[in-house]
């Protein structure tokens, strides 16, 4: 199982390269269990791929490098892509790099479990996740997991920014084992009662099951 993490930090260090490192560090065991091996953790720095995709975009081909990203990304079982925020969006050389992305192969995000993540000086910009983020990966036809976080600098160190994370990464960790260890034919001698992955996924968010749902609107 591969986990692929898609970075537009500029700085290195930065604190967008950390974010989706501890992001990370909570998805790849978790996706997996309860199987010992943890997924597979790919980083993409985009600063290093920033001649490269200004130069596709003249070009209308990817170079060797970015190729190789694009191959990466296709391939990848799950996405955590995380970008500082400028002027109240996402960085120009995020957008950038999806939007090549997307001309070079149009459904390589179809279906892929996706978990947004941002960084900002301020928490006012948090609103980029739903405002700019999902929407971008919606149209992309990606699966964005419900829990997107956004790390203000006041965040760092701070316990409610533990808990998002552990609440994203556990989302996107049961998208990847869902879509990638589901069995579309099971065994017709097997008895054992197997969990929808639907019902696996709203247990997160102790959400009513379907059928209380219907019972309550009196459906």
């Amino acid at each position: 199982m591969k986990l692929v993490v898609v970075s537009a930090g500029l700085s290195v260090p930065s604190s967008t390269r950390l974010l989706g490192d501890r992001l990370a560090a909570v998805a790849a065991p978790a996706a997996t269990a309860p199987e010992p091996q943890r997924a597979d953790v790919q980083v993409i720095e985009l600063h290093d791929l920033a001649v490269e995709i200004a130069h596709n975009f003249t070009n209308g081909f990817p170079e060797k490098d970015l190729a190789d990203a694009f191959d990466v990304v296709a391939a990848a079982d799950g996405l955590i892509v995380v970008t500082p925020v400028f002027s109240a969006s996402y960085s120009g050389l995020f957008k950038s790099f999806f939007d090549a992305l997307s001309v070079h192969d149009e459904g390589a995000l179809a279906g892929k479990p996706v978990l947004i993540a941002a960084t900002g000086g301020t928490a006012r910009h948090s609103l980029v996740l739903d405002h700019a983020l999902r929407p971008l990966f919606a149209y992309l036809k990606a699966v964005v997991v419900p829990t997107g976080v956004y790390a203000a600098s006041e965040d760092w160190g701070a316990g409610g920014l533990d808990r998002r994370i552990e609440r994203a990464a556990g989302e996107l960790a049961a998208l990847m084992s869902g879509l990638t260890t589901a069995d579309p034919q099971p065994r017709r001698d097997s008895f054992e009662e197997v969990t929808p992955f639907e019902e696996r996924l709203a247990a997160l968010h102790h959400l009513p099951e379907p059928a209380e749902v219907h019972r309550a609107s009196g459906t």
